[in-house]
């Protein structure tokens, strides 16, 4: 063997020790959460007339913010599912007539969404969410409006599907977005339901670093909640 071949050799050896090295160092464990989520969001109040209105707050025990996005990993198409029970928010219910309900800033922690790989959960809190940034620390999503929302008075059991639209801020950036809800009154002191909307990651400046094995993500994510909200007494 050469001496050129040899050292050809050394210094692919090197660079490849050194490429593994840098991947293991950018996706190292990921900051804690600074504060609760909870203590983030304001909490919504009821007004004088209380007695028909009800302020339902999201439980973290049993609720789930979730999104699916496409990959190709290692040659294969894979959605990706990352979720997290560090979501936050109030819905004011107005039980005689539920199209003048509110609904509260809703947050989520980005630095706690989980797949089913961690090194992809450190990267994507890292550098596609911005995570460790204290400003972007939690995903946001403050109501702009409300549409298709019943004058009818709501009672247990009954479900409603609706839409809001917003604010939705992630890592810096503020796009409109709509979301649809349904929800069901499970019971006087339990809201219970899912609320749904399609981005686009580019909207969001949302940048995928070059990593190995991923030849290819997508642009489309699918925001998902889904939740339980108590009364709150």
């Amino acid at each position: 063997m050469s001496r050129s071949i040899r050292n050809a050799g050394i210094l692919a050896a090197v660079i490849a020790i050194i490429s593994i090295g840098a991947f293991f160092y950018l996706t190292r464990e990921i900051a804690a959460p600074s504060e609760n989520v909870q203590a983030s969001v304001e909490q919504l109040e009821t007004s004088s007339d209380s007695a028909t209105q009800t302020v339902y707050r999201i439980s973290q025990d049993a609720s789930k913010a979730e999104y699916n996005i496409f990959e190709v990993l290692n040659g294969a198409d894979k959605t990706v599912v990352g979720t997290t029970s560090q979501v936050a928010g109030d819905i004011l219910v107005n039980l005689s007539d539920p199209s003048k309900s509110e609904i509260g800033d809703i947050a989520i922690n980005a630095r706690t969404f989980a797949t089913d790989d961690g090194r992809r959960d450190n990267s994507v809190a890292r550098f596609i969410l911005q995570s460790e940034s204290s400003a972007n620390e939690f995903i946001t999503f403050k109501t702009t409006s409300v549409s298709g929302l019943t004058t009818t008075a709501v009672n247990v059991g009954d479900s409603l599907t609706f839409q809001i639209t917003g604010d939705l801020t992630i890592a810096g950036t503020t796009k409109p977005a709509t979301f649809t809800v349904s929800a069901t009154l499970e019971s006087a002191d339990k809201l219970v339901g899912q609320a749904q909307a399609t981005i686009l990651r580019s909207d969001f400046n949302l940048s995928v670093p070059n990593v190995p094995f991923v030849a290819n993500v997508g642009d489309e994510v699918t925001l998902k909640l889904n939740f339980v909200a108590n009364a709150v007494k």
